[in-house]
């Protein structure tokens, strides 16, 4: 299965893409010398660590789709001045300059636009670039989400550093009260196994302590590969087979991803198989930490109500 979003699946870092001239190794430590000194907005990052800036940022660069999203929906988008590629929502994110992609972090382009703030994803493959640029004096704000209610809280921290704090507040609101009602919809609903792919080949999953599995959970799904110790490990068919989950559900994230589901009608003895319980999700909205997640859990949701009417009398 084609997934062309790693925004918050990236597994490697690689090398920080830096030029070593004279010129510019006086350029960064003017423009490390020139930030101002911390006396405005403060936050606890996702990592514990204190930021502290000296005025709510006007100037952003994301290093993550998610935070990008987020950036714009707590009313900061107007800010942003550089992104990573594969920030696509909403529309306006499409014609922000690029300072990256998956791969790699461009830090002198990163410079040479002068932000007051980064935000970034811990997670993701460069994250030694990410220290590399707090240490010349840019502050950077890290953002891992792994639960419903931190998505509304980033909301809110975003608010108070971009200078954007009803709005944000707002969204936050929001958010939770979306997110409360569509728990109440499914509370005590009858449990039902899932095995949730998010790639296809190699085959990835997701363990209990991501997002992902919170909304499963909130829907009345049981995540079969829930014990596993890494946040998103790799698994293989024979396992599947052995968990033998109800529903499968894929990510998918475009029209031609859906070639998936003939890979499992291949093993008709998986009960999800036997009951024609393939599911699929598309990716964006629930693999980005975002307030669109809320959208791939209606559609969980309604999935696993489908998969439990297929049920057998007494089951």
């Amino acid at each position: 299965m084609h997934f062309s979003l790693f925004s918050n699946f990236e597994f490697m870092s690689v090398p920080l893409t830096v030029s070593h001239t004279a010129s510019r190794i006086a350029a960064v430590c003017a423009f490390a010398i020139a930030m101002p000194a911390a006396a405005g907005p403060t936050a606890i990052d996702d990592t514990g660590a204190r930021l502290s800036i000296a005025r709510p940022a006007a100037r952003i660069v994301s290093l993550a789709p998610h935070l990008t999203e987020l950036l714009f929906a707590a009313g900061a988008g107007g800010q942003i001045v550089g992104v990573l590629e594969y920030s696509d929502f909403p529309l306006a994110a499409r014609a922000l300059p690029r300072v990256g992609d998956n791969a790699a972090i461009d830090l002198e382009r990163i410079l040479e636009l002068k932000p007051d703030l980064a935000v970034a994803w811990p997670s993701a493959g460069h994250r030694r670039e990410v220290e590399r640029l707090a240490a010349l004096g840019v502050p950077v704000f890290r953002s891992e989400p792994l639960e419903l209610e931190d998505i509304a809280r980033t909301l809110e921290t975003l608010g108070v550093l971009t200078g954007h704090v009803s709005e944000s507040r707002q969204a936050a609101q929001a958010f939770r009260a979306r997110a409360t009602e569509l728990a109440r919809r499914h509370a005590n609903r009858p449990t039902v196994r899932v095995f949730y792919e998010i790639w296809g080949a190699p085959l990835i999953t997701v363990n209990g302590a991501h997002l992902i599995s919170k909304v499963l959970r909130m829907c009345g799904g049981e995540n079969v590969f829930a014990a596993l110790p890494v946040l998103a490990p790799q698994v293989d068919r024979e396992a599947v087979l052995a968990a033998d989950p109800e529903v499968i559900i894929a990510s998918t994230s475009s029209p031609s991803t859906s070639g998936w589901r003939a890979a499992w009608e291949t093993l008709p003895s998986i009960s999800a198989v036997r009951l024609g319980n393939l599911f699929e999700v598309p990716a964006d909205s629930i693999h980005r930490h975002t307030p669109r997640v809320l959208d791939g859990a209606e559609r969980v949701c309604s999935n696993l109500e489908v998969a439990r009417a297929r049920r057998r009398p007494g089951r």
